[in-house]
């Protein structure tokens, strides 16, 4: 953890999404104060009409954007708000995603939820200051 996934309508270039993968990485682990080594991110491209949102009231459903942020529980909201707009600010300059169309949903885990093997075992609890 944190696993940031994103899920898509679009196709994208490999090197696109391998830019927007690294934009995403360096902001989440700058204000999540945390470690790079322990985010991964995945780019679902479902395909054209593989992901959908009604914007308003009674309107046909519209193609959108998900973003989908397991992270280690802790972090107070203002926190988590502020990476949330970073990575959508990302994803809407560099997929033209419209911003309207681009959810962020966070699920918060306990440390111990999280292994990384390469790390030495289970993620630490978050603490402020900490990784």
């Amino acid at each position: 953890m944190p696993y940031i996934q994103l899920d898509v309508n679009a196709h994208y270039p490999a090197p696109m999404k391998q830019r927007l993968a690294g934009a995403l990485m360096a902001s989440y682990a700058e204000i999540m104060a945390t470690d790079p080594r322990r985010i991964t991110v995945a780019i679902r491209e479902l395909g054209e009409g593989g992901i959908w949102r009604t914007t308003q009231a009674g309107a046909d459903p519209e193609p959108a954007a998900m973003l989908v942020l397991d992270i280690r529980r802790g972090r107070p909201p203002e926190q988590r708000l502020r990476v949330a707009r970073a990575l959508c600010a990302h994803c809407v300059e560099m997929l033209d995603i419209a911003p309207e169309r681009l959810n962020v949903e966070f699920t918060q885990h306990a440390g111990d939820e999280m292994l990384h093997p390469a790390l030495g075992g289970f993620s630490p609890e978050w603490q402020p200051g900490g990784q």
